[in-house]
């Protein structure tokens, strides 16, 4: 039976209560704990990314243009929530230093190459930024294997921005599950 790949995007505490934190990203927690769990035992291989920036954040080009410090590489608001942080202890985790992973994109082709795998879901923060901009990276890595995004386990930086992103995706042959379910709505 084939498998999925499934990578967790930036479930960080400063997405989810930290520095750029909401209340839609609080409510998705135990919804993706569940769904990792569930992956796990189904011998899904799960991937996370953790947004990493540098002391000099403010500096770059992403801190000019949103001059909120946040996810410093060894900060508390960097680390994985502590709901999930069992869950990645077994996972590979690729720091990323901007909004989509190249290096995420050449592991899912790596792994794909491998055989077994017949699809590729993501989910987690924000819908808006990092979730769409590695959807649509690995898109680019693997054009013809299914994509899904989860839309009941990832959350935008608004509701509005949440849904603009979706219908992007969609627009780009991404499959969208879980719309309607967001547990914020």
């Amino acid at each position: 039976m084939a498998k999925k790949i499934i990578v967790v995007v930036d479930m960080q505490k400063d997405f989810i209560d930290g520095a750029l934190g909401s209340a839609e990203a609080v409510k998705i927690v135990d919804r993706c704990a569940e769904k990792i769990r569930a992956a796990k035992a189904d011998g899904d291989a799960v991937i996370f990314t953790r947004d990493t920036h540098d002391e000099n954040y403010m500096s770059t080009e992403e801190g000019k243009n949103l001059p909120v410090p946040h996810c410093i590489k060894g900060s508390e608001g960097w680390q994985i929530t502590a709901a999930l942080l069992g869950l990645a202890d077994d996972s590979l985790v690729i720091d990323k230093e901007t909004f989509g992973s190249r290096e995420l994109g050449k592991v899912v082709a790596d792994k794909l190459s491998e055989g077994g795998y017949d699809s590729i879901e993501l989910f987690g923060l924000c819908t808006d930024i990092c979730v769409i901009s590695n959807a649509l990276l690995i898109k680019a890595f693997c054009p013809d294997i299914p994509i899904y995004v989860d839309a009941s386990c990832s959350a935008g930086v608004t509701p509005e921005s949440h849904d603009t992103a979706i219908k992007a995706m969609e627009s780009c042959q991404i499959h969208v599950t879980g719309k309607g379910e967001e547990p914020w709505r």
